[in-house]
């Protein structure tokens, strides 16, 4: 009898034990999911910074190949073509400036793909942890059913003697 008692006290813990866990990996899972659309909505906006970044740095070529251009016309007006080249070096190193940041942002997205996908792979691991708990639960309330059957059984049986 106290062994019984002892056995349905213990799978009392272990199944507390099991829901407790259970309720601690749903909050993990449900953290994780979250800072996982966090990064989602940063590649997105590190997606539309790089487009806008290409969409600037094809604006800064057009303009330094029209500056170029117009500097060749303006050979002749030494002050003209001056102010010209001072102006074609600001928008070449306004596109070098792009382009590194164009290569910067580039680096973050391929970071934060890295990041993104080990995310992913840390949910799928806890989400297999959850379901091995939620397994072991259920076996342990199946096997504490059946305790307690046999138990009322057992009590049964010696309130009818």
């Amino acid at each position: 009898m106290d062994r019984i008692k002892e056995r349905m006290t213990q799978l009392r813990l272990e199944s507390e034990e099991a829901s407790s866990k259970v309720e601690e990996l749903k909050g993990k899972v449900k953290l994780l999911e979250q800072d996982n659309l966090a990064k989602e909505q940063e590649i997105t906006s590190l997606t539309h910074k790089n487009q806008m970044l290409e969409t600037n740095v094809e604006k800064l070529e057009k303009l330094a190949k029209e500056a170029k251009a117009a500097a060749e016309e303006s050979s002749a007006h030494g002050t003209q073509n001056e102010a010209l080249q001072r102006r074609l070096q600001l928008l070449e190193e306004e596109a070098e400036e792009a382009d590194k940041n164009l290569r910067e942002t580039n680096d973050k997205l391929r970071q934060t793909d890295v990041k993104a996908g080990h995310y992913e792979r840390k949910v799928q691991a806890l989400e297999g942890a959850r379901d091995q708990w939620e397994t072991k639960y259920e076996d342990m309330a199946a096997k504490y059913n059946s305790v307690k059957k046999e138990l009322d059984d057992y009590l049964l049986e010696i309130g009818n003697i």
